[in-house]
């Protein structure tokens, strides 16, 4: 089996003879010579057919050849200054391996505009784009340099459970499904279940997996289900441990980016940098005062509203100069019963927030792993004692101080490459209304 030919790989190859194979991205037919624009993962490369070198069988193959038929070419490398690339191939045989159909419904160069949900619906033509099929190119090495550091550092990757017996964090923005009879749900977070494996013996593992959240959101930052990678880990000091575990896990992503896309990044015409270590951190309660700076009175007790991820977003730029930093320190009223408080201080949470600008990538922090204050606040959030036993139970057996985070893939590939929309970060996103392909 041949490995796709990249540009690169052919330009090395000139004046040799090499099959490639892809779809026909475009024809230009132009008298005398044919052009055909042959397009495989790894790139667009041009064919050359001049009427005068080639047999009239192959000339007349060439000129009827459709948008998006699958060809296979053997053919010389041959330099060319005319060339976008400065070379192009001679083809001495074409196979057409797969026709398509005419009209297209989605054209993949993109020449014809379309919205984003005919984009959607037709994903596969869609992704035949050039700048489609790099923005996942660019996730896939985001996420190898996130397990790549991980693993670096003695992480394991964990396979926790997709369907759950309980809900942990209440509300209602689950989805429910029969299971054998039994009321079940499927996860928003992996968390519990990362803990549970800390409390087994495994102090650092991570996961690397989808959850889903029902609310009927139409935002361009909200999906129904979406991917995280979820470490977790034993034996820290402080929720601070956990922040530095995170801005070192995403410089290393961007590092392997930068590395491994520089063709994809420059279809995009995205030039990355990679931040500076370590990221501005903001606590409660002195985010209060830097809101009331900006005119913006935040009730005390309160989880942080859009505008006022949008001000300390400001701040942190123009005063931190930082466009990533991690929010601290939260009120502990509303959030979930497993996370640590403050012993002196139990108004605020050892709970982080991590932000690229005004768009919040995860949330995470220190995680109680006493028994009775996991029992006590549980009580306190009015939960269900008695279904939540299948979690609270194994910290009455010795489980270490422990942390981590869920940080968002597509909503950071999106932020990243300067995507409006969430859901052109996903291969086959879910939405309220989108169910299919």
């Amino acid at each position: 089996m041949q490995e796709p030919f990249s540009p690169a790989d052919l330009k090395a190859r000139i004046g040799r003879q090499v099959r490639l194979e892809g779809w026909v991205h475009d024809v230009r037919a132009l008298g005398g010579i044919s052009f055909v624009l042959i397009r495989n993962s790894r790139g667009v490369v041009q064919l050359a057919v001049p009427k005068k070198a080639v047999p009239p069988e192959l000339f007349a193959l060439v000129a009827g050849l459709r948008q998006e038929d699958v060809i296979s070419c053997l053919g010389e490398v041959k330099e060319s200054k005319a060339a976008r690339l400065g070379f192009e191939i001679l083809p001495s045989s074409v196979e057409v391996i797969a026709r398509s159909a005419a009209p297209l419904p989605l054209d993949p160069r993109g020449v014809t505009p379309a919205s984003l949900d005919t984009r959607l619906e037709w994903r596969s033509l869609e992704l035949r784009r050039p700048e489609t099929a790099a923005v996942f190119i660019i996730q896939n090495a985001l996420v190898q340099g996130f397990e790549d550091y991980l693993q670096g550092r003695g992480f394991i990757r964990a396979f926790t459970p997709s369907i759950i017996g309980g809900v942990s964090e209440g509300g209602s923005e689950v989805f429910k499904l029969d299971y054998y009879g039994r009321e079940a749900f499927l996860r928003q977070d992996p968390q519990l279940h990362r803990q549970l494996t800390i409390a087994g013996g495994f102090d650092r593992v991570y996961d690397l997996g989808t959850n889903w959240r029902a609310e009927l959101s139409h935002t361009p930052r909200h999906l129904s289900e979406h991917r995280t990678i979820a470490p977790e880990m034993g034996f820290i000091a402080d929720e601070r441990d956990v922040m530095r575990l995170e801005e070192e896990m995403l410089v290393h992503g961007i590092e392997n980016a930068l590395k491994r896309c520089p063709d994809e990044l420059a279809v995009l015409k995205k030039d990355l940098t990679l931040p500076k270590i370590p990221f501005p951190e903001i606590d409660f309660p002195d985010v209060y005062g830097i809101l009331e700076s900006k005119g913006k009175k935040l009730p005390r007790g309160e989880d942080l509203d859009e505008e006022s991820k949008d001000l300390l977003a400001s701040y942190a730029r123009d005063e931190l100069g930082s466009e990533y930093y991690f929010v601290n320190r939260f009120p502990s009223e509303p959030k979930p019963f497993y996370i640590m408080r403050y012993d002196d201080d139990p108004n605020f949470a050892r709970s982080t927030d991590f932000f690229l600008g005004s768009l919040e990538l995860s949330s995470g922090g220190q995680r109680e792993h006493r028994h009775e204050k996991v029992m006590a606040q549980l009580r306190e959030k009015g939960m269900d004692a008695k279904s939540l036993e299948w979690f609270t139970e194994p910290f009455r057996y010795g489980v270490p101080p422990h942390g981590g985070f869920s940080f968002g893939i597509e909503r950071f590939t999106a932020k990243l490459l300067g995507i409006e929309n969430v859901k052109e970060a996903v291969l086959f996103p879910r939405d309220p209304e989108r169910l299919q392909p």
